[in-house]
């Protein structure tokens, strides 16, 4: 019965480890135990020095998920694998995944219908920023609020010796080294 099973490796080895494994599958004529092998990732989007960039970040470093007919064979396949640490689980025997969590992971695999790529947030409350488009460029102002969501921010600036609280985009701001 095919089922997903977790496979530890070393950090930031996982897609070497998923190659290793799907050519010592072929090479060790063990196709019809394995259906795949996948390392899960999300699209994130990151902002730096005020433009949008959109990568791959993995789900869970330092793992790979393989679907496979758990038997003595597939499991030696799977740990002679270089880069393979352990399966995770308790004891000598693998754990499968339960279905929910499986699909819990692998939607943010980009997946059709996945979400949109997430923001990722690297604005912190009290932290200083620089205005860096529109009417208030080149003023200094102190975060109060982020919402992530909308990718917005609340910065207070200093306008005529007030601090005014003022809502701006993430792309609008630049961190204060």
């Amino acid at each position: 019965m095919f089922q997903w099973y977790v496979v530890n490796t070393y950090s930031g080895h996982e897609n070497k480890v998923k190659q290793n494994l799907e050519h010592r599958i072929l090479s060790m004529g063990q196709q019809h135990r394995f259906r795949r092998v996948v390392v899960p990732t999300e699209q994130v989007i990151e902002t730096k020095d005020g433009q949008k960039v959109q990568i791959e970040k993995r789900v869970l470093p330092g793992y790979v998920l393989v679907n496979m007919d758990l038997s003595d064979e597939a499991w030696t396949v799977v740990k002679g694998t270089p880069g393979v640490t352990a399966f995770v689980g308790a004891g000598a025997k693998p754990v499968p995944l339960a279905q929910g969590e499986v699909d819990r992971i692998l939607q943010h695999g980009g997946a059709a219908g996945a979400p949109a790529p997430k923001s990722q947030v690297e604005f912190t409350l009290g932290e200083s920023v620089k205005v860096t488009s529109g009417p208030l460029s080149d003023f200094d102002g102190e975060i109060v609020d982020v919402n992530a969501d909308q990718q917005k921010l609340k910065v207070l600036v200093d306008i005529f010796e007030r601090q005014v609280p003022v809502e701006l985009g993430f792309d609008q701001v630049k961190k204060i080294d």
